[in-house]
This record gives structure tokens, sequence and C-alpha cells, in this order.
């Protein structure tokens, strides 16, 4: 009787693998599948050396990589331009950042804001709207610079120089955020400390400020860098006409040329990724070191400099970047979409709203434009339900894999989408199920590629809720689907809906990962856009530009609100 009942009152048998355990499981495999099967055939077409149009290889070998050097031009023409918008963007980036949390200038909140404008403004419509205002023949600029007495043209927006300076432009604001969350957490008793001794604001800012935040500024360097050399739609608008290429064009043109020379372009694929994974090393490298820190137990509140009458000069320098970016884009697409030929001077005959009547009435560009709003919400949905659990796994649980799954995740962002396009193209082409060209591969793509911005954008959120939360659930006896369903996902609502907004708007204008993948049915509107610049007339290119933008902006307004909402019931 005694073990009888010993028996009954022994505690039930926990399962073998828990519901984590398996989830996690279950999450690695599918994503390692997503995220290393294009690889795979990336590399496996680098190494093809076998005729044209056998699949798989009948041989292999690097031959490939030993024609690499006949494009030293190329090469050569990747790296200038990469390193002269990085050196734009970190100017931009390093003195937005300085004013905007080391000084008094005035609309601080306001210019911060403001700041975000450039990433939803988009590479490619910046590069088609500085295009009209920089062309060297038909650039309105010039056109003003001749009308003026001027000759030849004031500058060529589709020299090495001009591509570097669009490029600049839209990854400054991506510099701002990085350094700039390392001034803010910056000790300032160390610059004042530097004033009091006698020390002029300037000279604090070059002896002090700017080493302080070395590493910050190091990390965003390389990240930028890396960016710059992924780079498509600005060098494919402003190159590609005056028949100067980059990496990431090379490869679109070899892919797209007849016939194709698909082993060629994955070898500079393969190159252009080595580099690429080995910056973002660096960068994970640098940003992990922690013998810069300044900040330490002591409490400490920022506090700004008071720069005197020059606050009003800082003012003027946010707000020129601003326009440059923002502003001056939009307003470019939008006095070019209003007229029958794009010119300086237009008479008032000129003027015209046929060009978004046509662009609207296009059945393909109809099509596009519903592709890309369906595939961004299911890509949304799906993306933030996907990267969600992802996150609160690699976040609060303490499975000893979550190590490798968190690698697998932030490994497409090592990619270049161009690149990764092409190996999904190569890898598609040849799986027995034949979904290339449909919208089922662009939704992995998408789904793919995506995953370490929501899984950055979640895991944000999810670090500032407190484990006691959980723990309590736990202690309660609630399982850990019920505890994520009723407690996290509940207290997670406005950090999902950003990282829906986010995926979303990624998805309505992603070219790199579209360009390669989409079929004949299955356009989408941002490469129909990139097809209307080189095919069509560019008045109705700028109307098509503007409607994407508007979808975005409308999408912002929406799912700010909603945002919003969830944050007043969440509090």
């Amino acid at each position: 009787m005694t073990v009888a009942a010993g028996l009954d009152a022994a505690p039930p048998r926990q399962p073998l693998v828990s519901l984590q355990a398996a989830t996690m499981a279950i999450l690695i495999v599918v994503v390692a599948a997503v995220v290393l099967y294009p690889i795979y055939y990336l590399v496996q077409a680098s190494l093809d050396v076998g005729p044209a149009d056998v699949r798989p290889p009948a041989a292999y070998g690097f031959g490939n990589f030993a024609k690499l050097p006949d494009y030293a031009t190329i090469i050569w023409n990747t790296l200038a331009v990469a390193v002269a918008a990085t050196a734009m963007a970190l100017v931009f980036g390093f003195l937005t950042a300085w004013i905007l949390t080391r000084t008094n200038v005035p609309f601080q909140r306001t210019l911060e804001q403001l700041m975000a404008v450039p990433y939803y403004v988009t590479p490619l419509l910046g590069a088609l709207a500085w295009s009209f205002l920089g062309a060297p023949e038909s650039g309105f600029l010039n056109q003003l610079w001749r009308h003026f007495g001027g000759e030849g043209y004031l500058f060529d927006i589709t020299s090495p120089m001009g591509i570097a300076w669009v490029m600049a432009l839209f990854e400054g604001s991506v510099a701002f955020v990085m350094i700039g969350a390392v001034m803010k957490s910056m000790d300032p008793s160390l610059e004042e400390a530097s004033q009091v001794v006698g020390a002029s604001r300037w000279r604090t800012m070059l002896r002090i400020t700017l080493p302080l935040v070395a590493p910050g500024v190091l990390g965003a360097a390389i990240f930028v860098f890396a960016e710059m050399l992924s780079s498509f739609s600005a060098a494919l608008v402003l190159g590609t006409p005056a028949r100067f290429y980059v990496i990431t064009t090379a490869i679109y043109q070899l892919v797209s040329q007849y016939p194709p020379r698909m082993p060629l372009a994955a070898a500079l694929g393969v190159s252009l990724f080595a580099v690429m994974f080995l910056m973002m090393f660096l960068y994970r490298r640098i940003t992990a070191r922690r013998s810069y820190v300044t900040i330490s137990g002591k409490a400490f509140r920022p506090r700004v400099m008071d720069v005197g009458w020059l606050r009003w000069v800082l003012f003027g320098v946010c707000v020129a970047y601003v326009i440059l970016s923002g502003v001056l884009p939009i307003a470019t697409l939008v006095f070019t979409s209003v007229q029958k030929l794009a010119v300086a001077f237009p008479r008032w005959e000129n003027f015209t709203t046929e060009n978004f009547r046509q662009a609207l009435s296009l059945n393909a560009v109809r099509s596009a434009m519903t592709n890309s709003l369906m595939l961004g919400l299911v890509t949304a949905t799906l993306g933030v339900a996907l990267t969600g659990l992802i996150a609160w796994i690699i976040q609060r649980s303490r499975l000893p894999g979550r190590g490798v799954l968190e690698y697998i995740v932030m490994f497409p962002q090592a990619v270049p989408r161009l690149v990764f396009a092409f190996g999904m193209m190569w890898a598609w082409l040849v799986f027995p199920v034949p979904i290339y060209g449909t919208y089922w591969v662009l939704l992995i793509a998408y789904l793919t590629v995506f995953l370490p911005l929501g899984v950055r954008t979640i895991s944000g959120v999810i670090m500032q809720l407190d484990k006691s939360l959980d723990e309590c659930g736990q202690v309660c006896g609630a399982t850990w689907a019920y505890r994520l369903s009723s407690i996290t996902v509940p207290l997670l609502k406005p950090g999902l809906l950003a990282a829906w907004l986010l995926i979303f708007v990624a998805s309505v204008r992603e070219l790199g990962a579209s360009i390669l993948l989409q079929g004949p049915n299955s356009k989408v509107l941002t490469p129909t856009i990139v097809e209307a610049w080189f095919s069509t007339s560019s008045e109705l290119t700028a109307a098509m530009a503007l409607i994407q933008t508007v979808v975005i902006g409308l999408a912002m307004i929406v799912f700010a609100e909603l945002t919003r909402r969830a944050g007043r019931q969440g509090a």
C-alpha cells in the first residue's frame, strides 16, 4: 500500500520535448531552408563551368571567378561610389545627430521626426527625382543654369559623384539614427569638463565628443558602407543610361541579356556577398565592444549646449538636409507629373492631369499596384507572426539553440537583395514545384529578406517588458502558448503594429528582391516603375512614383493612428 500510495502521489510525467523546444526546432528548419537554400544554389551556379543549358552543372571549377579581373572597372566603380557615398552619409548623419542631441537648436523634436522622411521617400524615388533635377541636358537645375547665362551644365547627377550624392542623401538618415543613439547615451559631464577648462564648443566636439562616439560612428560607417555596396536602384536609374555600372547593376545586366550569363553573374554575386558578410561581421563585433562605454551606475541626464545665435544656423543645416532628401524630391515628382513635357519653365497649357489618369487606367499598373498591396498585406501579417515568435524565443527562452536561430535569421542582412533574388531564381527554376514567376516565390522572398527587420523591431520591444509578467503566469500554471497569447501579445501590440507597418512599407517599395523574381502575371509596382522609366515617358513615371508614395503615406497614417490607440489601450 505504501508503494502504491507513493506511485499515486508521483507528479505527472513531463513530455520529452517541450512545446517551446519543438517550436524552435521547427523554426530553425524552416528559416534555414528559406535562407540557405538559395545561397546554396547561388554558390553552385558560381562554380558552374559546364555547358550553359545543363542542370545541374556538369562540371565545377573556379573559372568564373578567374574572369572577375576582366570586370575590374566595375569593381572599382562599386568601391569608389560606396566610399564616397559612405563618407557623405556619415557627414550628414554625424552633423545632424550632434545638432539634434547636443545643441539647443529650435524645434528639435519636429526635426527629429522629419529625419525619418528619406526612409519613406525611398532611394528609387529619390533617384528619379534627382534625375529630373540634375540630368546634364534636361535637368531642371541645369536648365535654370543655362537660362541665367551659364554654359554646359552645373552638375551631372549621372556621374559617379552624382550617384554617390543620391545614395548618401537617403542613407544619411540611417547614419543619423545610429550615431544619434550613441550620442544620447553619452555622459555629458565629459563635455562640460572640457568647456570648464576653457575649450571652445568646436574644440570640445572634435577632442571629446568625436573620440567618445568613435565606436558608434565606426559601426555606422561599416553598416552604411555595406548598404552602399549592395545599393541597386540609384545606380540602375542614374548610371545605366550613362553606361556606368556597379556590381549590382552588372549582375542585373548579365542575367537580363540574351543569352544570359548566369554563372558569371553568380560569381559576382558571391564575391559581393562575401564582402558584405565581412562588413556585417565587423559591424557586429564593433557594436558588441564595451571598451568605450561612458555610462556607469552613476545617474546622469543628457544636457544640451547653448550655442547662442548659431542655433539658427544649425537649424538651417537640418532643414536643408530634410529639404534635399525629402521635400525637394517629392516636389520635383509632383512638378514633373503634371506636365505634358517636363521643362523648367512650363507654359500654362503644358500642365495636365493626364499622366495620373493614364497611370491609373493602364491594366499593367493597376494589376501591379493590386499585387504589391496584397503581397504587402500578406507579407506583413505572416512576417509579424513569424518574426514575433522568433524574437520571443531569442529574447525570452533559455533554449540552447536560440543562438543558432538568431544567426540564421540575421543572415539575410549580409546578402544584397538582388543577389539573394538571383539565388532564389536559380533555386526555384530547378524546384520540382513550378512556383518561379508566381506570387508564391515573391512572398517567400519578401518573408526571407525582411526577417532581420521584423526580428530587430520586435526584439527591441520585448526587451522593454519585465520578465516577471511572464513568470507570474508561469507560477500560476499557465502554459507557454497561453502566456504568449494572453500576456505577451497584448503588451506587445504597439510594437507588433510598428513592425507590421515597417514590413508592409518595405514590401510595397521593394525592388531588388522583385525585379528578377516577378513573372508576367505577378508584376509588382516598383519594378513596373523602373520599366516605365526606361520604356515610356518620364512624366508618366513620375505619376506612378507619386501614386506609390501616396499609398505608402496613407498606410503610415492609418497604422500610426492604430499604434497610438493600441498604446493608449495598453496604458
